[in-house]
């Protein structure tokens, strides 16, 4: 069976079982690796990817739920000149955010849906939007900068 969804601005046909999680037609019948596998429970945040604008969990999502729908994932952030994207992985960078890397196509995915709702979070903002974000090795306090320093480079 075949599911037909928007994928990074472009309109897709996968041949895939309707419950395959999201997740899987992404990496293995897309070919986009970006958005990982952390738990496989929507627990920690590693597949976030965006479904029609909002930060949803790949992993606990079977693909036929987001039929005729629009999915964004990480390599995909910048379709559509997504403000919020483009100021998100500038801060990153700017900041070093990254340490191992895993978590991050997830962060960065949330950290941009966060931004595009809220464009001036206050931290208390950030810490309930970025709760379901694990990152293993604490850089926490990067990200919440990370967000900010975002935040100021949309105003400008």
């Amino acid at each position: 069976m075949s599911v037909t969804f928007e994928l990074n601005g472009r309109n897709v046909s996968l041949d895939v079982d309707p419950d395959m999680p999201l997740l899987w037609a992404i990496r293995e019948s897309a070919g986009l690796t970006g958005t990982k596998f952390g738990c496989g429970a929507a627990l920690c945040g590693a597949c976030t990817v965006h479904v029609d604008g909002e930060p949803t969990r790949s992993c606990s999502v079977p693909v036929g739920a987001v039929a005729g729908q629009r999915v964004t994932t990480v390599e995909g952030l910048e379709t559509g000149g997504n403000k919020a994207a483009k100021a998100v992985q500038a801060a990153w960078q700017a900041l070093d955010v990254v340490q191992c890397g895993y978590c991050q196509s997830g962060q960065i995915m949330s950290a941009t849906a966060l931004l595009s709702a809220k464009p001036r979070p206050t931290d208390a903002d950030i810490d309930e939007a970025m709760s379901g974000n694990l990152c293993r090795c604490a850089t926490y306090v990067r990200i919440r900068a990370a967000i900010h320093d975002a935040a100021r480079r949309m105003e400008a």
